[in-house]
């Protein structure tokens, strides 16, 4: 099909009556014809073509040719209820108002725009497949340069590979240095040597360790304020008593105890205004800040010390771990005990000034063991950058040796990198030249479709799809009713008498067929939506002839023919056909070429089955399995192995009553005789019991079955039946069989 865009194959799985094997259509062509009985499955397949991406079809799946989806418009018991039983039916926009030379421009402009589209596809797949050879070709040489040069190297240099070794990152790295390295060129026994020596142990680079910070606790220690004895006014009357008694802390912890009148001291009503006056005032506003900044002290105090405490175990523990550190740990750590029992005392201390402000205290001074301590990371920084000098020299010289050891795996591989670069750069300006046309095709595609759309939507109407409609009807003796859209608004049809009252709920379940049937391929040629009349479609056609007689039968195959032939030779907006049916009468129909031709490269058959509700898929390709009902019947019986013993019973019986008893005017007792044995003779009458019973016609909606285990006697009986009757040769063309020694067997 070239570059045609189509449904390329698809699958169902898990849905109705297919299990987890499912079936599977591949290599579809553009007519496919699938034939199976009532409930075999065929309405699931359509109605999954209409909505693949149905939450119930998550097992299934849908493949597009190139990988470019197209429209698909699906006939089926669905498309009937919908557009039917409305009332109003949605109007079909074609060219209506276009004059002849307007639509034969439109016509040259929709076929340019196919060709747009084939060279499209065909620019798609080259530069898919130049993609794809230069991938391959990248692969290729990634494996070469793996095996030929990292797996040759590895034992002696695998330092030198560290970080690219994996098959990708190593053939970037090999491509780069080929292009950037500029080393010098040493002997691989030199490269060797130094490597022993460069690639040991390697010397890591060391953090340098924060320095402390005690500015702001060597100011609070060194305040004033703790050696300041916090009193009240002594020219209060009250004062001179509490200050002679050394009262004052005392006398200041009890105040807040008092509630009333009542003296939180000797539970007296001694509590008098004055008296609460006179505390008032010997407690005055200086007392206050003054205490309120010795406990302000105190909290920052101890916070800054916690704080500095804990970062200095931070690095005590971090430094004992460190088999490389630089810092005395010994002395760190003894002067990081003595800091903290400072702490801890000048703590206690603060707490005694903030509870008794009177107190004079002389805090400890941190300040020689910090500065030791803040001398000890100095020193310990100063030996931590004389290491990674070292290491930064050391990584200098590996850095080198690396260099090196690459320079010589290059040249060692010089021409093989060369080649491929140079076919890899041709490649890749080829892609480029590719992926630039195929934009400028798609910019063309783009402007056309646009120009088409714009050109089409002045010009079309729904008036030539009804006038399309009512002279089909009346053209095959549909004449009482017919479609009008004169009293409907919005581009819709009614179907009317011609009395002008509405024909809908009155019409014959096959007129309802064959005029929704009408309407889907004036659907098929046009659109309810304007913008998409000129698009491209797959039609995919599920039992057209339900309830209809074979005169109409004759018409709907006549009209689908001609749109097979559209599809053939590529005219139209209709690029796919999938046509699914029961009917072997239809079928045939359909699907005849013409009386020289058997099998055209462009059509696809099969048969779908169903046995103990599972339905399967047989694929024929160009080779058409149904010819007429008496072939079938053959054809089925030589697929023995996939129909149940029901199936071959009811196929056998038919064909024995068509071939002997209407044609050849044998008796069912005349068959019997012939067989020499009795027990024979029992099995063949079982086999042609019935055969007086029903029609004496092969129905057309024929049911062929999946297999199952099958009774070999059934068909010893059934082919020594046309070698007693002397009918072995019409058995042996039937069944296909040429063996000669066959009738050896049979004769006994």
């Amino acid at each position: 099909m070239g570059g045609i865009l189509v449904i390329d194959s698809f699958s169902l799985k898990q849905v109705a009556t297919y299990d987890e094997f499912g079936i599977n259509l591949t290599d579809l062509k553009k007519i496919n014809f699938i034939y199976g009985a009532n409930g075999s499955g065929k309405t699931t397949i359509s109605n999954f073509l209409f909505d693949p991406d149905h939450v119930r079809y998550n097992h299934s799946s849908l493949n597009w040719k190139n990988h470019i989806p197209v429209n698909i418009l699906v006939y089926n018991k669905a498309f009937r209820d919908k557009n039917f039983g409305k009332g109003n039916i949605d109007g079909v926009f074609t060219l209506g108002e276009a004059t002849k030379e307007e639509i034969k421009h439109i016509e040259k402009q929709q076929n340019e725009l196919g060709e747009l589209k084939n060279k499209l596809v065909k620019k798609k797949e080259t530069l898919d497949k130049q993609i794809e050879q230069e991938e391959q070709f990248g692969l290729d040489f990634r494996e070469k340069v793996w095996k030929g040069i990292y797996k040759k190297y590895e034992k002696d240099f695998k330092e030198a590979f560290s970080g690219v070794m994996r098959k990708e990152a190593f053939m970037k790295k090999i491509i780069e240095e080929f292009q950037s390295n500029n080393a010098k060129h040493l002997s691989y026994d030199e490269l060797k040597n130094r490597s022993k020596t460069i690639f040991g142990k390697v010397p890591e680079t060391l953090s340098i360790i924060q320095q402390i910070d005690f500015k702001r606790i060597l100011e609070i220690e060194s305040n004033n304020i703790w050696i300041k004895k916090i009193i009240g006014k002594s020219d209060i009357e009250i004062g001179k008593f509490i200050q002679n008694l050394n009262l004052n802390d005392w006398v200041n912890e009890g105040r807040n105890f008092i509630q009333d009148d009542t003296c939180p001291f000797c539970q007296q009503n001694t509590i008098t205004s004055n008296f609460k006056k006179q505390l008032e005032d010997y407690f005055d506003e200086s007392f206050t800040n003054h205490t309120n900044l010795v406990k302000s002290y105190k909290e920052e105090y101890n916070r800054l010390a916690v704080n500095l405490i804990n970062f200095l175990q931070q690095i005590e523990t971090k430094e004992k771990n460190n088999p490389d550190s630089k810092l005395d740990i010994e002395t760190f750590t003894s002067y990081l005990k003595t800091l903290t029992s400072q702490f801890t005392t000048n703590k206690e201390k603060q707490n005694n000034k903030n509870k008794e402000p009177s107190r004079i205290i002389e805090l400890i001074s941190v300040k020689d063991q910090l500065e030791s301590i803040q001398k000890i990371i100095i020193d310990a920084n100063d030996r931590i950058k004389k290491h990674n000098d070292i290491v930064a020299n050391y990584a200098v010289e590996r850095n080198n040796l690396t260099k090196e050891i690459w320079k010589y795996i290059i040249g060692e591989n010089n021409g093989d990198i060369e080649d491929f670069i140079k076919k890899s750069n041709g490649l890749q300006n080829g892609i480029d030249s590719l992926r630039k046309q195929f934009q400028d095709l798609r910019k063309q595609y783009i402007d056309l479709e646009r120009e088409i759309k714009t050109a089409t939507q002045n010009m079309t109407s729904i008036q030539p799809s009804i006038d399309q409609i009512n002279l089909t009807l009346n053209s095959f003796g549909f004449e009482n009713f017919q479609i009008d859209s004169s009293e409907t608004e919005n581009n819709q049809y009614q179907i009317r008498r011609k009395d002008g009252s509405l024909a809908e709920s009155t019409l014959s379940e096959g007129e309802v067929t064959f005029i929704t049937f009408l309407y889907f391929l004036q659907l098929a040629k046009g659109s309810t939506d304007q913008d998409s009349i000129t698009d491209e479609r797959i039609l995919v056609i599920d039992d057209p002839i339900s309830s209809l007689d074979s005169n109409v039968l004759f018409i709907v195959s006549s009209l689908l023919k001609e749109i097979i032939k559209s599809i053939k030779k590529d005219e139209g907006n209709i690029k796919q056909l999938m046509l699914l049916t029961h009917n072997v009468y239809f079928h045939k129909e359909v699907s005849f070429i013409d009386g020289r031709t058997k099998e055209c490269g462009d059509t696809y058959y099969w048969i779908l089955r169903k046995n103990n509700n599972v339905s399967t898929l047989q694929k024929f390709e160009t080779k058409n399995p149904i010819q007429n009902s008496y072939e079938l019947l053959w054809q089925e019986l030589k697929s023995k192995n996939n129909i149940s013993i029901v199936t071959v019973q009811n196929i056998m019986r038919r064909i024995i009553e068509n071939y002997f008893k209407l044609l050849g005017k044998y008796g069912d007792e005349d068959l019997i005789k012939e067989f020499p044995s009795k027990q024979e003779q029992e099995i063949c009458r079982s086999l042609i019991y019935w055969i007086n019973e029903g029609s004496h016609t092969i129905p057309d909606d024929l049911y062929v079955e999946h297999p199952e285990a099958t009774n070999e006697k059934y068909f010893k009986v059934f082919e020594r039946i046309f070698f007693y009757m002397g009918h072995y040769e019409h058995y042996k063309m039937m069944m296909g069989i040429q063996d000669k020694e066959k009738v050896k067997e049979l004769s006994y």
